[in-house]
């Protein structure tokens, strides 16, 4: 064989092999940049759940606040009402307007039963 047909040889031969490292070293980018996006993709989807049970939870315990503030305003109402109702029977007692309740309280005072609550037969 003559030099030059080795020269040639070698060179071919070196060119293939730089166009296969570089068809390699430009596969091996593109697959690493595949793994990079689906673990971004990834973690997207952790965040995303993560956000929507801590979002699930916030609703659930803004629903229990509201039922407990629901329930207190009910509490303060009955006890405006009670209040209002006592109020009222203060001005009723003011105005001599309820004296037959106190009548009637003076004498279920006076039959009440005995010490230890039971009536005998003879007490009647």
């Amino acid at each position: 064989m003559s030099t030059e047909l080795i020269v040639i040889i070698v060179v071919a031969a070196v060119l293939v092999l730089a166009i296969l490292l570089a068809a390699f070293t430009r596969a091996r980018r593109v697959a690493a940049e595949r793994r990079r996006e689906r673990e971004l993709a990834q973690r997207r989807q952790q965040a995303v759940t993560e956000h929507r049970e801590a979002a699930q939870a916030r609703v659930g315990a803004a629903e229990e606040a509201e039922h407990r503030a629901r329930l207190a305003g009910a509490v303060a109402e009955r006890e405006r009402a009670e209040a209002r109702l006592h109020e009222e029977r203060a001005l009723a007692h003011e105005r001599g307007l309820n004296d037959e309740g106190l009548s009637v309280e003076r004498v279920r005072t006076a039959e009440a039963p005995p010490e230890g609550g039971h009536i005998r037969n003879g007490d009647r």
